[in-house]
């Protein structure tokens, strides 16, 4: 073999021999603790902690076999053999880096590593460290098993059968059990068994107990925290029972009556997690009531649905075709099935509705509902989506907010435009120290002219005038006047227009007719009664937002906005009342309406009609027999021997379940009282929970401090000059 060969060999050599003595140190470790792990665990979990140990102790043994590296080899070799003349770094240096007699001395180095054998170099594996390293895990081992499990024996039962003089037991003693957990199929979660009675599940798993008792009692049962009991059926050494569980409980085992009682009386709890119904998420569109635009011919929609435990393949989708208005509303309704993408638990449904295949129309409206189901067996559980409205309107003038139902405004659209005053005025208030005194008071006048625009364009639904230039009364002059100042065409001044949309006289006037002067110089909106029909409460106030556009109008006009937008601002806060003060709500609520018995019309009889009930409610008194359960739950050095009444506990915990954050470790509080009464600490913690319970008392306010000696005598000083 050549030299470098021989080097290879040497090191790997001295590797496996680091790693084989690190495993067979380690190796005994990872049996103790796989041990373990099968003794309070079980074994699924005692098998993956045997894999992990396997696992790092080959690691281990990795890790410190790659310590050994060339270096390491170099100083072993200059070490172990003389004939290297401590230059053993010259067979692994670079070959071009080296001078002629450096590569003269390593030609002999090889010459006398092919010609004379090396020793084993580096650790051998040592038998004492494995031995003592195994001596001490079977100390583990032994301390492991004679450490008591939750179901064990006494450690003098057990050491008394392993030596055969067991004596007379007095207890009963669980020695072995188990819960197998089958969920429902529709879950698609696998079952499982534990090793203890305790575990948390999804609601409606089937439940398989295997209990084995040491001596073996005549009967035995399941006792459940309502009241319900279960049998357990012999089956040999062993006692089985089944059952399917909808809620979470709290049970204990008990043995008939001539057994020897159990060595642990305890309680243990079972938490089912709910089946939750489907979530249901609208994408597109992006608003409960959308407006058809123009040349639009389909409408699109995108739903995103989650389950935790897998939604149904199909959904179903609700189109509802609104026709007419009034009271001569038809509704064609139909639905289609919808097929999602994506996983079990989480789906999108996409679909693109045809407007013109539907009969979609002018003054139409497309209400549209996604339902959608679970896999919940027998029983599927149903979420729908919250309904979207596509709407044609008939009129452009008229607007809809996003609401179910039909939304018809009543006022025009600009009455809007006191907000756009108050961004202007604003605007101008930031600018007023980057422009000149004249512009400012201008561009102010001219936000004022904007407000009286508007507040005029207001005043006309309350029967208000317009301020225009005002016309004289014609005479029997008027035409030689008009002849003589040269003719309408030519020279006369154009009226002041008045900001209304009156037409022009068909007929010429009349001197001394009063229905003509009425008809070319009168409005018939200067009479509250004639104007816009408005219910009072809207009237009001409207009438409330002119008065603060006449106070902004004015402050506006004098080159002060920033004193004008406090009364700009109020004006549009009414104005946002009046507009919802104004709509219309017809709901839609389907063609079918009760029938109406037409004998009792007009009678006054009022049989069979439901009473409105208070909208006020009575004030609950506080609940006084929490709080003297809770005084008699003192924990004090001397209140062990006090009794409480758990019955009390019990009843009002019965009748005030909701209030109670989680009922079982109430019931479990509860029974510890009971079968331990002097046990402070089972004391303490159910006083713990009845604590948030108690009604909180209401705020005191705080005697005011007198001031001291010195402000007694200030007082007494006053109490003296006031009395007579």
């Amino acid at each position: 073999m050549n030299a470098t060969g021989e080097l290879q060999r040497l090191l790997r050599a001295a590797r496996w021999r680091r790693g084989l003595d690190a495993g067979l140190v380690a190796a005994p470790w990872a049996i103790v603790a796989a041990v373990a792990a099968w003794r309070w665990s079980g074994g699924p979990v005692a098998a993956s902690v045997a894999l992990l140990g396997i696992v790092a102790v080959a690691l281990l043994a990795w890790r410190l076999a790659l310590r050994l590296d060339t270096a390491w080899l170099t100083r072993q070799l200059n070490a172990r053999r003389r004939d290297m003349d401590d230059s053993a770094d010259l067979l692994f240096a670079d070959t071009a880096t080296l001078g002629a007699l450096q590569r003269l001395q390593r030609t002999r180095l090889q010459g006398r590593l092919e010609s004379v054998a090396t020793p084993a170099l580096g650790p051998v594996v040592s038998s004492r460290r494995a031995w003592l390293s195994a001596v001490l895990a079977g100390l583990a081992l032994l301390g492991l098993s004679l450490w008591p499990r939750p179901n064990d024996a006494p450690l003098s039962e057990r050491l008394a059968d392993a030596v055969g003089l067991a004596s007379s037991p007095t207890h009963t003693r669980l020695s072995e059990a188990s819960l197998a957990i089958a969920p429902p199929a529709y879950t698609r979660l696998p079952a499982r068994e534990e090793a203890q009675l305790e575990a948390k599940t999804v609601q409606g798993a089937r439940l398989r107990w295997r209990l084995r008792f040491q001596p073996q009692p005549g009967s035995a049962e399941l006792v459940f925290h309502d009241g319900r009991r279960l049998a357990l059926q012999r089956q040999g050494e062993d006692w089985s029972a089944s059952a399917v569980l909808e809620k979470s409980t709290l049970y204990r085992i008990v043995l008939d009556a001539h057994a020897l009682p159990l060595q642990q009386r305890r309680l243990y709890r079972l938490d089912l997690t709910p089946d939750r119904a489907p979530q249901l998420r609208v994408i597109e569109p992006d608003r409960g009531l959308s407006l058809l635009t123009p040349g639009q011919r389909v409408w699109p929609l995108v739903f995103d649905a989650s389950d935790d435990y897998g939604l149904a393949a199909n959904a179903s989708l609700r189109i509802t075709l609104a026709q007419g208005s009034g009271e001569s509303i038809t509704f064609r309704e139909q639905r289609i099935g919808l097929r999602g993408s994506g996983g079990a638990t989480a789906k999108r449904y996409a679909h693109r509705l045809d407007l013109a295949a539907l009969g979609f129309a002018v003054g139409d409206d497309l209400i549209v509902q996604l339902s959608v189901d679970d896999n919940r067996a027998p029983q599927p559980q149903s979420a729908r989506s919250p309904s979207l409205i596509l709407r044609w309107p008939a009129d452009l003038g008229q607007e809809a907010t996003g609401i179910e139902g039909l939304v018809k405004t009543t006022l025009p659209a600009y009455f809007r435009s006191q907000r756009q005053i108050i961004i202007d005025a604003e605007a101008l208030y930031a600018q007023r120290r980057k422009l000149a005194a004249a512009q400012y008071e201008q561009r102010s006048d001219a936000i004022g002219v904007d407000q009286r625009i508007l507040r005029l364009r207001y005043g006309q639904f309350l029967g208000e005038e317009a301020e225009g230039e005002p016309k004289p009364p014609p005479t029997n002059d008027a035409e030689d006047q008009a002849h003589a100042d040269g003719g309408h065409d030519a020279q006369a001044k154009p009226e002041a227009h008045d900001d209304h949309d009156h037409a022009p006289a068909q007929t010429p006037s009349r001197f001394g007719d009063a229905g003509s002067v009425l008809e070319e110089y009168g409005h018939t909106h200067d009479h509250a009664e004639a104007a816009t029909l408005l219910d009072p409460e809207t009237r009001k106030l409207l009438k409330a937002a002119l008065d603060e556009m006449w106070q902004s109008e004015l402050h506006l006009r004098q080159a002060h906005p920033e004193t004008a937008l406090p009364y700009a601002y109020r004006a549009l806060r009414y104005i946002k009342q009046v507009q919802q003060a104004s709509r219309i709500y017809l709901a839609r609520v389907g063609p079918e309406l009760p029938p109406i018995d037409e004998s009792r019309r007009m009678s006054g009889e009022r049989e069979g009609l439901a009473r409105r009930g208070d909208a006020l409610s009575a004030a609950s008194a506080p609940d006084a027999s929490l709080e003297s359960l809770w005084r008699s739950l003192e924990t004090a050095p001397g209140a062990a021997n006090a009794t409480v009444d758990t019955a009390a506990l019990e009843r009002w915990l019965g009748e005030h379940e909701a209030r109670v954050a989680d009922p079982l470790a109430f019931v479990a509080a509860i029974d510890a009282l009971r079968e331990r009464p002097d046990c402070l600490p089972c004391r303490a913690r159910l006083r713990g929970l009845l604590w948030p319970l108690l009604p909180r008392p209401p705020a005191a306010l705080p005697r005011r401090e007198d001031g001291g000696e010195e402000g007694r005598r200030y007082l007494d000083a006053l109490r003296k000059e006031s009395a007579p």
